[in-house]
């Protein structure tokens, strides 16, 4: 990567339309089809007006600047085809990379995100990962290691390859920076290229990472046999999600000074579902014995057969509502959540390769050895060593939900954690920051302030306030990210803002400082939780 010095040199060697202004001509494009580039057949290269624009799939985006789309298929091995796309702005090029990432196993380009980042003035790039289905298949797996090994990592490096090179033919020079925002399995894969490329990415800003790929299927595993296992009665219907919910909040609700419907410091909540515990009739208002022992491990994780805890549970406080339990956990009836789905698939397709493998009859700890010897190594970003990424100035953001419903959010700490052990904490402080959303699902959505700069959204006091700001500020100017602001919007930005909150950099938590708006993020400052459980402590 060259340096800014050296780029602005060669800035004043080029033409100065070339570098301020390309012209939007459709034979500037068009060239870009006899691009030489590894492994690849480039299959468009064409100029597409400014406006609506609609994708082989999907529905169209909307506003969209004119700009250079080149698509096409890299073919790294005999079995693999990974289709990718890079858009390249016609005019007013901010002279970035921004890529987007993808959810679940993948199985599309995530055109949404590359027009957003579109139309902030990035050439932006994306790929299905090697495969086309839907995001909770994985069938095409089915004896197809190497097209395992391009969704687990090989994609998007191939991919980032191809856009720096395509940027460098229609630009004349490479970016000044590249960035990836991404969450879910896009969080997995930003942090695989930091452990895997270190070259690839200046900034990565990563959500809820499935990092611990392997862990987090055997342990939707453990869960799906607790909740749909013949020999269970724990079974937790929709209809009883509010109570618990409500049950969660009144126990923990007001412990950072406001009661407001969110904890900001899960670690401190002692829950015990126990409180709801059927004193009479079954009802939606209380849980019978073996619902009440579903919600405890829901909530605490699980121990193998030395009693030594495995994986970590979720945290309370947003148990209802969409994006909550009722999608991921429990499902509309049983075995229809998210989480059995997925579970399902992967060890169908990627692990014993049959689909015939039934998920109620399995052995939860034979599963998890098989999952580790098939796939580990090709999924699992788990790396702690990440000091060839830090040695050539990458940064590095985690950001969570407290409330996510899909990924415990003790795996982001807990791999935070991991980092600073490995390469100690003052290296440690000169590249990653973590950020913990206090009533934030899945990426985004919940009770608490959710939208931050993160995958483009907004937050109310400005985009300079915002998450991957800070990153860009972080990379390009050195400058180290503090709190951020986050803002609840009354449904969406165009309703208003219901409350902003700042984030405040893991281990500290906002609290509130006893006086105004309890809806202002100036009324609160961000300390250290001396009194909150160590987050080993949870999970061993």
């Amino acid at each position: 990567m060259r340096t800014i010095a050296t780029q602005a040199v060669m800035a004043a060697l080029i033409p100065i339309a070339t570098v301020v202004a390309l012209p939007a001509r459709a034979a500037d494009c068009a060239t870009l089809l006899n691009a030489k580039l590894p492994d690849t057949t480039l299959t468009v290269a064409k100029l597409a007006p400014a406006g609506k624009f609609s994708p082989p799939h999907g529905p169209p985006v909307e506003k969209l600047p004119a700009f250079c789309r080149v698509a096409g298929v890299i073919r790294p091995t005999r079995h693999s085809d990974i289709r990718f796309e890079v858009w390249l702005p016609a005019s007013g090029w901010n002279g970035k990379l921004l890529s987007a990432g993808n959810g679940g196993f993948a199985g599309s380009i995530g055109y949404d995100g590359m027009a957003g980042n579109l139309r902030r003035g990035y050439a932006t790039a994306g790929t299905d990962t090697g495969h086309e289905a839907d995001w909770s298949d994985a069938s095409w797996a089915l004896h197809h290691p190497e097209k395992v090994a391009d969704f687990g990592y090989r994609a998007l490096h191939a991919t980032t390859q191809n856009a720096k090179s395509l940027i460098q033919a229609f630009y004349t020079r490479l970016p000044e920076h590249s960035y990836f925002d991404s969450c879910s399995d896009g969080g997995r894969e930003g942090l695989m290229e930091a452990q895997r490329f270190p070259e690839d990415f200046d900034g990565i800003l990563a959500g809820a990472p499935a990092n611990a790929w392997t862990d987090l299927m055997s342990n939707g595993l453990d869960v799906t046999q607790m909740l749909y296992g013949r020999k269970s009665a724990g079974y937790i219907s929709s209809t009883k999600i509010p109570a618990l919910q409500a049950a969660a909040l009144a126990a923990c609700d007001a412990q950072d000074g406001v009661k407001d419907g969110v904890i900001s410091d899960p670690l401190r909540c002692h829950f015990d579902p126990s409180v709801l515990l059927c004193k009479g009739n079954d009802s939606p208002s209380c849980l019978t014995a073996p619902q009440v022992a579903t919600a405890k491990r829901i909530y605490s994780g699980s121990v193998n057969s030395q009693g030594k805890q495995v994986y970590p549970g979720l945290m309370p406080g947003a148990e209802d509502g969409p994006n909550s339990w009722a999608a991921w956990i429990t499902g509309a009836r049983p075995t229809q959540g998210s989480g059995a789905i997925l579970v399902e698939s992967y060890f169908r397709y990627m692990v014993y390769g049959s689909a015939k493998w039934n998920p109620l009859t399995a052995e939860v700890e034979l599963s998890q050895r098989a999952a580790d010897e098939k796939t580990a190594g090709t999924l699992n970003a788990t790396d702690p060593d990440l000091r060839r990424f830090q040695a050539r100035g990458g940064k590095l953001i985690l950001y969570h939900g407290w409330n996510d419903s899909a990924i415990s959010p003790l795996y982001t700490v807990n791999y935070y954690e991991s980092v600073i052990a490995t390469t100690g904490a003052q290296t440690a402080e000169s590249f990653i920051r973590l950020y913990m959303v206090p009533g934030m699902l899945h990426c985004s959505g919940g009770p608490g302030a959710n939208s931050f700069g993160q995958l483009g959204n907004t937050t109310a006091k400005g985009p300079e306030y915002g998450i991957f700001d800070a990153l860009e500020q972080w990379v390009e100017k050195n400058t180290a990210p503090s709190d951020i602001t986050a803002t609840k919007y009354n449904g969406n930005a165009a309703n208003g803002v219901q409350m902003t909150r700042p984030l405040c950099a893991y281990p500290q938590i906002a609290k509130y400082k006893g006086s105004g708006d309890a809806n202002d993020s100036a009324n609160f400052g961000c300390a250290t939780a001396q009194d909150s459980p160590a987050v080993a402590d949870r999970l061993n």
